[in-house]
């Protein structure tokens, strides 16, 4: 099984949308993981946005790319710019590469406009995920 880890600056968000969604979708492919440059705390639009989805991420937790050095990573991914510029080395197998994704953080109004913007930017994240690792059609599937 193949170990991806997506990286973002602070495992809010977009990283755990990311592992939550590839766990999800084709878990039984890869093993995936987030972390980010900074630890602090999985936002709540981000964990409603993957329950409307069906995908429960309310246990996950932000780590940093240290707490998962022990693991040998096949595929690393930075999901935003500043994790991309600020991101320490971490060695893959396979491949370490960059694909932005707009921060839904930044997203203006009420309570439920923000959650939308999460749903948005997962749904990006998803449709990108398939392209990307979808068993046999994926752009870096191996068997």
């Amino acid at each position: 099984m193949r170990r991806v880890l997506f990286v973002c600056t602070h495992n809010s968000a977009r990283s755990q949308m990311a592992e939550g969604l590839l766990r999800h979708h084709y878990g039984d492919h890869y093993a995936a993981y987030s972390a980010g440059t900074e630890r602090t705390f999985v936002k709540p639009p981000a964990i409603e946005a993957m329950r409307r989805a069906g995908i429960d991420i309310t246990a996950h937790t932000s780590k940093t790319v240290d707490d998962l050095a022990h693991i040998a990573m096949d595929y690393v991914v930075t999901v935003c710019d500043s994790a991309r510029e600020a991101c320490p080395y971490v060695p893959s197998k396979y491949a370490t590469f960059h694909q932005r994704f707009w921060d839904p953080s930044n997203a203006e109004g009420d309570d439920e406009a923000k959650v939308r913007a999460f749903e948005q930017v997962r749904d990006e994240i998803r449709a990108w995920i398939d392209v990307t690792f979808a068993p046999e059609t994926g752009r870096l599937y191996r068997s």
